[in-house]
Order: structure tokens, then sequence, then C-alpha cells
């Protein structure tokens, strides 16, 4: 059995994985930001279950419930970036205010938790950390842009730390769900719509998630026992697409970029000194 580490654990993949992992025997340290949310797991499973209060977006904080979460339980073997703010709207519509909370909350959050576990995780000569990305990470979607942003952003990070950190014994997994049927389309940020933006690409898909019609095809319980026997396989995979829609549409994603580099390549290799 295991002990892990889980941000965002109110509702969600987040609350999903957390009552797996408990109900197969692991130790959960779960955090989210109204901690009475999860007093039924706590009366129910006891020790074995580690509550904190926490905003990924406070800095000082991460850092101080990180160290308490490894003080109190000794080694963590898993560390879950699952914290998450989705702004659904045109790249014109939005505030500045939810641009940055989207950025802090998605990158600057998910790179600070894993910052502040790093050291406990190379002091005990071992690790996973499984960061919560999207198929949104690798393809695109109108309405979305931002959250794309934070997503493609947090990606990068990972793939690189995945190289800084393996010599340590700590694996990085980046887990890409599709679409699927939780509370996700209920918890997206929106923004005051402009008329121009109606009969174009980005009102098209808006009115299929307010019309409930947007293809949800992703089995949440299916996703989250994967991110639970991922950490079985060794070396950790990078990725992991869950979903069919994930697939599909991030290769039909990746073929598209190298069609266009491959079409780019004499011009490419011109610009050679």
């Amino acid at each position: 059995m295991k002990t892990w580490f889980i941000t965002g654990t109110s509702s969600g993949l987040g609350r999903l994985l957390t009552e797996k992992l408990l109900n197969q025997g692991h130790r959960v340290a779960a955090t989210l930001r109204k901690p009475e949310v999860l007093n039924d797991l706590k009366a129910k499973y006891g020790d074995k279950l580690w509550i904190a209060q926490l905003d990924v977006s406070n800095t000082q904080s991460v850092k101080d419930v990180v160290d308490k979460a490894f003080a109190d339980l000794g080694q963590i073997d898993v560390v879950v970036n699952n914290a998450g703010y989705a702004l659904f709207c045109a790249a014109e519509e939005a505030s500045d205010d939810q641009i940055i909370q989207q950025i802090n909350t998605n990158v600057i959050g998910s790179i600070q938790v894993t910052r502040a576990a790093l050291p406990h995780l190379r002091a005990q000569g071992e690790g996973r950390i499984l960061q919560v990305s999207s198929a949104g990470g690798q393809t695109t979607y109108p309405n979305f842009s931002y959250y794309h942003a934070s997503k493609w952003a947090i990606e990068g990070f990972c793939e690189t730390l995945a190289q800084e950190v393996s010599p340590f014994n700590i694996g990085i997994t980046i887990v890409e769900p599709g679409a699927h049927k939780t509370d996700f389309g209920g918890s997206m940020v929106t923004a005051p719509v402009l008329d121009a933006y109606d009969k174009t690409p980005a009102g098209y898909v808006r009115r299929l998630v307010d019309s409930g019609t947007f293809p949800l095809t992703g089995d949440p319980d299916k996703t989250v026992q994967a991110m639970i026997d991922c950490i079985n396989t060794t070396p950790a995979p990078l990725r992991m697409a869950l979903g069919k829609d994930a697939y599909t549409d991030i290769r039909a994603s990746l073929v598209s970029r190298l069609a266009e580099l491959d079409a780019q390549k004499e011009l490419a290799l011109s610009s050679i000194v």
C-alpha cells in the first residue's frame, strides 16, 4: 500500500481518486479549499485520510502544507497535481483577473506543489508525480484558449522536469483525460459573451456546452483506476491519454503539426549558417 498526496479533492476526478485509493487500502493526504467536504470520508477511514486546507494559488501555503504532510506521514509515494480552474470563453471575453486565476491555479500552483515536494522525494530516494493535464494539453478547442494555455504550459514544464529528476528515481506522468462525465462542465468559469462571436467556432462550442450536447465519453472510474495502475509501471510513462476523444483528437493534432513541419523542411534548413 502507498501514501498519496492529492490536490483538489473536493469533487470530480480528485474526489473519486481519493475514494478509490482509500477503499483499496492506501493512505491519502487530501487537500482542498473546504476541508469539511471530506467529513464523510474522514468518519469512514479515520487515520487513513489526512486532510488539509489548501488553495494552490497561495505559494506559501503550498510549501507549508506539503512540508507538514511529509512530516506527519513520513514517506509519500505519489504526488498528484489535480487542482484546476477552467475558464470557458473566447480570448477577447475574459477579464484580467480570470486570466491571472487560470495561470496561477493550473500552472504556478502545480509548479509550486511539485517544487515543494521534490526535496522530500529526493531525500527518500524515490517517488512519482502525476500531473493532471487534459487532452487540451496537446490539442485545442475554441473557447478554451486560456485553459489550453495553462495545460500546454504545465506539460512543457513536466516534460522538462522528467529529464531533470529521473536520476533521483522520481517519475513524472502527465495524465491527459478527454471529456469525462464529471462535474467539470458545471465548474467552468465563464465571462460576458460578445455577440460578435455568436456565429464563430467559439459560439458553436459554447452552444454545445450550454445545451448539454457536448459529447462526454470518458469513464471517470476507469480513468482513475488507470492513474492508480500506472504507478506500478516502470519506467513511469511520460503521458497517458485517457478516453477515445483524447486519443483521436491528440493524434489528429500531432499528425497535422508533423505534416506542417515536414512541409517547411526546406525553409527550415535554408536558414542554416
